[in-house]
């Protein structure tokens, strides 16, 4: 893959160059792994508001208990403070 040159001021230059150094990276990896992150924050955003329009649906809810008996009951804890 070729490589192309991005024109963006030094002050940003020098934070995204920080966080590269900061991560143990090169600013092209670190570039690389902050877009493919993005891509994925964007694809679990699509995914989350289509769980949330299909679980709004009247009786959706319902049906899932019906058919997998609800959510487990609250696990009681012997202990239940802080360590």
């Amino acid at each position: 893959m070729a490589d192309t040159t991005v024109k963006i001021d030094d002050t940003t230059r020098d934070r995204l160059k920080a966080l590269a150094d900061g991560a143990g990276m090169s600013m092209k990896d670190y570039l690389a792994q902050v877009a493919a992150e993005k891509e994925q924050e964007r694809l679990q955003d699509t995914a989350t508001a289509a769980f949330r329009r299909a679980i709004s649906a009247p009786g959706v809810v319902d049906r899932f208990d019906t058919e997998f008996g609800g959510l487990p009951a609250a696990v009681k804890r012997e202990n239940p403070q802080a360590a």
